[in-house]
C-alpha cells in the first residue's frame, strides 16, 4: 500500500510558478523520482487548471494559497510513489485524452503497438465493415483509439471488472460520438453475442513471482487483478487462446500484447492449441523486448 505521505513541508507565501517547479523537483528528486521536473511541471499545471506548455511563459505568476495547498498536496502524493496518472486523473494514448484513475491500468506507450495492427487488418478490409472485441478493456483505451480511427467499425469493449467499465464508460460518452463502441461485461470472449473479426487483448500478463518485482509506483497503485495471470503469467492468455475459434470469423486475426519475455512461450501454446493457425507474427517494442503476436485463423 502506499507509503505514509504526511506533509513534512509547504510552499512559502506568494511563491511563483518558477520557484513551485524547483521546490517540487527538488522533493521528487529526494524520493528518488526519475522524472522529478516532468512531474512537477504535470502536477502544477493540473493545480492551476492550465496546460504544461502555459507554465513557460508564466514563470512570475503567483499562486493563490489553495493552488499552493494543492499542489504540496499532490507533490506529497507522488513522493509516495502514486502515479502522475493517477494524480491528474488522466492519461493521453493514440492521441485520446483518457480518464484514468486506480480502477484500472494506465494505458502505456506500447500498447498503441496493438492499435496499429487493427488498423493494418481494417485497412485490408476496407470498405467492409469491421467488428472488434477488445478483450480486457480497461479505460477503453483500445476500443476507442481503433473507433476513432475506423470509420464503420464497431467494437465490443470488454472486461471482467464492473469498476473498469465503469471508467470505460466515462471515457466512451467523451470520445464515442458515432455510437461504435458497445461495452459488455463477463469473462473474456464469453459475453460476445455473435463471432468478430478481429479479437485484441491486452490481458494480464505479468507473472507471480515478477509481480513483487514490480515498480512501487505500479504495484502499491494499479489494480493487481489486471497484472498478475499466475505463475507463468499466461494463465489469462491460454483461457483466450481456447475460445477464440467459437467467437472468430474464419480468416479473423487476433492481436495479443504479451510479457517482455513471453514469446517463445506463446507461440507454442499457439501451435499447440490452434493448430492450422496461419501468419503467426511476433513483434518487439522499442526497447527490443517481445510485446506483440498476431495471428490469424
Amino acid at each position: 500500500m502506499p507509503n505514509d505521505r504526511t506533509i513534512v513541508w509547504r510552499l512559502s507565501p506568494q511563491t511563483n510558478v518558477g520557484r513551485a517547479i524547483n521546490t517540487g523537483a527538488q522533493r521528487l528528486e529526494e524520493a528518488g523520482i526519475d522524472t522529478a521536473r516532468l512531474d512537477a511541471q504535470v502536477i502544477l499545471a493540473h493545480a492551476l487548471g492550465v496546460d504544461r506548455s502555459w507554465l513557460f511563459a508564466h514563470f512570475e505568476h503567483v499562486l493563490t494559497a489553495a493552488q499552493a495547498d494543492d499542489f504540496t498536496e499532490l507533490i506529497a502524493r507522488r513522493i509516495a510513489y502514486e502515479p502522475v496518472a493517477y494524480l491528474v486523473g488522466r492519461k493521453e494514448f493514440y492521441g485520446i485524452e483518457l480518464l484514468v484513475d486506480r480502477r484500472v491500468l494506465i494505458p502505456r506507450p506500447e500498447t498503441e503497438m496493438l492499435v496499429d495492427a487493427v488498423l493494418d487488418v481494417a485497412a485490408i478490409k476496407a470498405p467492409q465493415p469491421l467488428v472488434v472485441a477488445d478483450v480486457g478493456t480497461g479505460s477503453g483505451a483500445i476500443a476507442l483509439a481503433v473507433a476513432l480511427n475506423t470509420p464503420g467499425a464497431h467494437v465490443y469493449a470488454i472486461d471482467a471488472s464492473m469498476d473498469a467499465l465503469a471508467v470505460a464508460g466515462l471515457n466512451t460518452a467523451r470520445h464515442d460520438l458515432h455510437g461504435q463502441v458497445t461495452l459488455l461485461h463477463g469473462d473474456l470472449l464469453a459475453p460476445l453475442p455473435a463471432p468478430v473479426d478481429v479479437i485484441v487483448a491486452n490481458l494480464p500478463y505479468v507473472t507471480s513471482e515478477d509481480y513483487h518485482h514490480l515498480d512501487q509506483d505500479v504495484r502499491a497503485y494499479e489494480p493487481r487483478q489486471a497484472l498478475e495471470a499466475g505463475a507463468q503469467g499466461l494463465d489469462l492468455i491460454t483461457r483466450l487462446l481456447a475460445q477464440i475459434p467459437n467467437h472468430l470469423h474464419a480468416g479473423g486475426a487476433v492481436v495479443l500484447e504479451i510479457g517482455y519475455n513471453q514469446g517463445r512461450a506463446i507461440l507454442a501454446l499457439i501451435e499447440r492449441m490452434l493448430p492450422g493457425v496461419r501468419e503467426v507474427e511476433l513483434s518487439q517494442d522499442y526497447q527490443g523486448h517481445d510485446r506483440m503476436v498476431t495471428f490469424a485463423l
